[in-house]
C-alpha cells in the first residue's frame, strides 16, 4: 500500500484552507485519510503553517512520500533536517 503525505482542501469557495494528513494513494483528495498531521493556510500573510514534526518524522521514515507542495513545506520548516540528526 502506497502512502502519501498530501494537503486536504478545507474551507469555503475562494477561501481555502488545507490539512496536511497522511492518506492512501488510492484515495481522493478529500476523502478517507489516515492521520491529520497539520494545516497550511496560504491566505493570510505570512502563511500560516502548523505541522507536528514527530507525526511528520515518523511517518517519513516509514516510507510515507510526501507530495511536492508537502515536501516545500517541510523544507521550509527544516523538518528533514531534524529527521537526518
Amino acid at each position: 500500500m502506497a502512502v502519501k503525505i498530501r494537503l486536504r482542501r478545507m474551507g469555503a469557495k475562494k477561501k481555502p484552507f488545507y490539512r496536511v494528513v497522511v492518506a492512501d494513494a488510492r484515495s481522493p483528495r478529500d476523502g478517507k485519510f489516515i492521520d491529520h498531521i497539520g494545516h497550511y493556510n496560504p491566505m493570510t500573510d505570512p502563511a500560516d503553517v502548523k505541522i507536528d514534526e514527530e507525526k511528520a518524522i515518523k511517518w517519513l521514515s516509514n516510507g510515507a512520500q510526501p507530495t511536492d507542495t508537502v515536501k516545500d513545506l517541510f523544507k521550509k520548516h527544516g523538518i528533514y533536517d531534524k529527521m537526518s540528526k
